[in-house]
């Protein structure tokens, strides 16, 4: 069978013209470019769970705030740790030479883990948007694609003055390759940014309501 009348999705592409190559090429990239957040947000939810998960049993383990404190350091990796030390270094300023605390030590407290949340949840959240620009643009620039496709496509039959089928079927395919590929990344991308969206969502809760419950503490301490 001749090259002109393959159907594979190589001679698709390459009998494509060159805006409707570049809209594939950019269909493709964008695909690989999602796939690559996806894989990445994935491992890192993964850790962050793990983190807090193991954190979260040496916070409940009964060894003194001061203890724990001492052992993960003013600067921890995890975002737990992270939220504690921001608590605990916030508790020891609030502290006057005296032993007394400085007033509104509580609010001071809370604004302090408040700021640590904030920047754990914008770390979890970086690179979401990409899957939601994707998700939302592939299929109209896959829809750009097939119509200057089919629009060459017609240009070509009246140049050949035929309506053959033999003569319309490769340019029509070739056009409509570039919405498969549109639909091919904004499939995944709007699934994944869901979910990748629901996950962040609860691991931030999670986040939340140990610094709640950490508050909770340092509060029957002041009061004591």
């Amino acid at each position: 069978m001749e090259a002109a009348h393959e159907f594979t999705m190589w001679a698709l592409f390459a009998r494509a013209t060159i805006t409707v190559k570049i809209v594939m090429i950019m269909l493709i990239v964008a695909s690989v470019w999602c796939w690559a957040v996806i894989i990445d947000k994935t491992l890192q939810y993964r850790r962050a769970r793990a983190e807090a998960e193991i954190f979260d049993r040496a916070f409940w383990s009964g060894e003194p705030l001061d203890g724990l404190f001492e052992e993960i350091g003013p600067d921890p990796d995890g975002a737990s740790e992270k939220i504690f030390a921001a608590g605990m270094l916030e508790w020891r300023r609030s502290h006057r030479e005296d032993g007394g605390l400085i007033a509104n030590a509580t609010a001071r407290i809370d604004r302090s883990m408040d700021v640590a949340i904030a920047k754990e949840a914008a770390r979890l959240q970086k690179s979401l948007p990409i899957l939601a620009t994707v998700g939302s643009t592939a299929p109209f620039v896959g829809l750009f694609g097939t119509v200057w496709g089919i629009m060459n496509a017609f240009i070509e039959i009246a140049e050949a003055q035929t309506t053959n089928l033999a003569v319309v079927a490769p340019g029509i395919a070739e056009a409509l390759l570039a919405t498969g590929l549109g639909l091919l990344a904004a499939i995944p991308a709007v699934i994944y940014y869901n979910k990748l969206s629901s996950d962040s969502d609860r691991i931030v809760s999670g986040y939340e309501a140990f610094a709640d419950e950490f508050a909770t503490i340092l509060s029957r301490q002041l009061d004591s």
